[in-house]
């Protein structure tokens, strides 16, 4: 019987592989989706989705902005979590008042 330490060499070297695998099928899957998109002339806004996967920091809600962060950004003031630069005010003791548009 083998010992728990050349189980776990073996469970980590099949995970790699598992991994390797992963990343090649879904290298081919990718490849298959745009020879077909490039086919039939769909673009990523026909999907519903955007053209770019890169994050452009702009907010998802539709409400008007009510705050102008140190550097730009913008926030409406509603429910739900604050962003990075809200909750880094407030830890410092400032008043979000001077950052009302």
């Amino acid at each position: 019987m083998a010992s728990y330490s050349e189980l776990m060499a073996q469970a980590q070297n099949l995970m790699a592989q598992a991994e390797q695998a992963r990343k090649d099928e879904l290298a081919a899957v990718i490849a298959d989706i745009k020879a077909k998109m490039k086919q039939f002339g769909i673009t990523a806004a026909d999907l519903g989705g955007t053209a770019s996967t890169k994050k452009t920091g702009k907010s998802k809600s539709s409400a008007p902005a009510k705050y102008r962060g140190p550097n730009g950004e913008l926030w409406a003031g509603g429910p739900g979590r604050k962003p990075e630069w809200v909750r880094a005010v407030l830890a410092s003791g400032k008043s979000l008042d001077s950052y009302l548009i």
